[in-house]
């Protein structure tokens, strides 16, 4: 089974982020493929490097970025909705005249084509958060 993952919250403000993880998790190692995973709305803020969670707590965003290089995971954070929250990878920092980036490792900046192409190929789409 393919499938194609969105999320729509912020990592420390409700349970959806960890759920996507979770079951991408569960995916991946039951032998599924996940298209992409897609970060919209406040989802984007799993992508922003600057978080810096206490040390008793999850780090999501690195969690992520571990399923990402360990199973070619693509992490696609959408471009508007990064941009009216601050989330910015090199060229849009540039193109905007930002004083710099802060988009994690494994993430990149797509639009929401590249939701719309996962979205198609596919079998089932799973969405986390509101």
């Amino acid at each position: 089974m393919r499938f194609a993952i969105l999320v729509n919250q912020s990592p420390y403000q409700y349970q959806a982020s960890d759920t996507a993880y979770r079951f991408t998790h569960a995916a991946l190692a039951a032998g599924h493929e996940v298209v992409r995973v897609f970060f919209y709305h406040d989802g984007v803020y799993n992508g922003n490097r600057l978080n810096a969670p206490p040390q008793d707590e999850r780090d999501i965003g690195q969690m992520w970025q571990s399923l990402a290089r360990d199973h070619g995971v693509e992490l696609a954070i959408c471009v508007a909705a990064g941009q009216r929250r601050g989330v910015l990878d090199k060229a849009e920092s540039q193109r905007l005249e930002k004083a710099g980036s802060n988009l994690a490792d494994e993430f990149r900046i797509t639009g929401l084509g590249q939701w719309v192409e996962a979205m198609v190929e596919a079998d089932r789409v799973m969405v986390f958060g509101g």
